[in-house]
């Protein structure tokens, strides 16, 4: 076997950093500055990435709300440094970087302005693998001359790949189904990070024989398996991975670049990168670090979470279901939801659970499990069983839809065509509503996509309002201090037992 590495064709593997995105946004609550990427970005260029995630998923939404800081200037700030690097961003399809499904006027503007700030790879995805959600970005994509990545969510039915939902066929038909779209590669998104090694070697070998376009596959660390599912993947052809520099790697984030190019040098699958250069870059990234460190998970000891092997739940999903029960005072009742995400993602047609159906179950099942089965039902369960979102990849239990449908305001009969079809145009009610405050078309799409916090953000744009504090980095002996302060609480409170 492991001559296939050794020995044969050369065929270096590409590596796409997620670094300036996924990996601070999956450890960091996706707080990281522009400022604090800058005095790296020329020198990420030279490393030789297929391409440089910057934007998307989260980004849109934490830059404007709670750093203060114009999403689509990220962009075009970043261009000025990094030249030969594509850049590349997570795009939720119809949700766009937002949390519902927006009218088609929204997301053509939405990709045009995005093409025009800088964009280069587009990673287009939807919550439920129902593809009639990529129409709309796609076309504008397309007519922009940039590069459509089409993504399947990477879900299981049971334990590994199989069962009578998410099995080899299922992955098989879907990326035919987005080699038809017209797709420059197929990207396979785990969001979850619950791949197993053997099953995704014998998914690639079955996908290569199937499509002909480059397949890139994205897993995160939570299990800890995505380092041998990486390696399995590549002897089986991979053409390209995801991941991130070492401070911002393992965890839920993506596996760290560097072991894997130690690993692979001198292979026929060999990147050919100068490992000395990430280091420097990983160093610098650790003297930024210190300031971020408060929104770093510290609740375990454990870096991997073997949980999710068994229940299958998205890091970030598990985050919200402890913030909910915490509120509630119920976070001892932690171990009936995750029972309950499984019996309730299956009558809601298991979607797979990434944003936004991840909360929308994640809600759900928690309401079920403080006031009864379906007794509080949220609206963004009801829009998912009428069809808003989509098709589901099974179908909605009938009784669990005849509950979930009753006065619904829509009617009771679910929707079958596009989900956006059904939706109203929206650029001429925001445009009017947000008036002047908004310049150009970046602040109407600001304000289109987050009405609230979009307005707020336009005001602290223009100076009507004070912005945020800028986070300031603490300096080790400040962080030495909290931590001997920490330690000398949880004396006093054992000795109080």
């Amino acid at each position: 076997m492991y001559d296939l590495l050794e020995e044969g064709v050369i065929n270096p593997l590409k590596i796409q950093d997620n670094t300036f995105r996924d990996g601070h946004q999956s450890l960091l609550a996706t707080r990281m500055r522009t400022d604090d990427m800058i005095p790296i970005a020329e020198k990420m260029d030279t490393v030789g990435f297929w391409a440089m995630e910057v934007w998307g998923g989260a980004t849109f939404d934490t830059m404007h709300r709670f750093l203060g800081e114009d999403p689509f200037e990220r962009i075009k700030t970043l261009k000025k440094y990094i030249k030969k690097t594509p850049f590349s961003m997570l795009l939720r399809g119809q949700n766009l970087v937002g949390y519902r499904n927006y009218a088609d006027d929204v997301s053509k503007l939405f990709v045009d302005k995005s093409c025009e700030a800088g964009m280069d790879i587009f990673r287009v995805f939807d919550a439920l693998n129902d593809f009639r959600n990529f129409q709309t970005v796609v076309e504008r994509i397309k007519a922009n001359g940039k590069h459509f990545q089409g993504t399947i969510c990477y879900s299981l039915t049971e334990r590994r790949m199989g069962g009578d939902v998410f099995n080899l066929k299922y992955y098989v038909e879907k990326a035919k189904e987005i080699e038809r779209m017209g797709a420059d590669t197929l990207c396979l998104k785990d969001m979850a990070g619950i791949m197993a090694p053997f099953d995704i070697a014998k998914l690639i070998i079955e996908l290569k024989k199937e499509i002909g376009i480059p397949i890139h596959l994205h897993t995160h660390y939570t299990s800890g398996m995505a380092s041998m599912v990486y390696l399995e993947a590549i002897k089986a052809g991979v053409d390209i991975i995801d991941t991130c520099l070492a401070p911002f790697g393992l965890r839920t984030s993506q596996p760290a670049v560097e072991p894997i190019v130690a690993t692979l040098f001198g292979t026929t699958r060999d990147p050919g990168f100068d490992l000395n250069v990430l280091l420097e870059l990983g160093d610098y990234i650790e003297t930024v670090a210190p300031k971020y460190r408060d929104y770093l998970a510290k609740h375990r000891m454990s870096v991997i979470d073997t949980g999710v092997l068994a229940h299958q739940v998205p890091g970030g999903m598990i985050s919200n279901l402890v913030s909910q029960l915490t509120e509630a005072k119920a976070l001892d009742r932690l171990p009936e939801v995750y029972k309950e995400v499984a019996v309730t993602r299956r009558e809601l047609g298991m979607p797979p659970l990434v944003t936004p159906t991840s909360q929308i179950v994640g809600v759900q099942a928690v309401l079920n499990v403080l006031f009864g089965r379906y007794k509080m039902v949220t609206n963004e369960v009801k829009d998912l069983v009428y069809g808003l979102y989509g098709k589901t990849p099974a179908p909605v239990d009938p009784d669990i839809q005849a509950k979930v449908l009753k006065n619904y305001k829509r009617g009771q009969t679910p929707v079958r065509g596009r989900a956006a079809d059904y939706l109203e145009p929206e650029l001429a009610d925001a445009k009017q509503k947000i008036g002047s405050l908004a310049r150009d078309e970046y602040d109407l799409l600001i304000f289109a996509l987050y009405r609230q916090s979009g307005e707020q953000f336009l005001k602290w744009k223009y100076g009507l309002e004070a912005r945020p504090q800028k986070i300031r980095a603490k300096t080790f002996e400040e962080i030495e201090k909290e931590d001997q302060a920490l330690a000398a609480a949880l004396k006093q409170v054992c000795l109080t037992i």
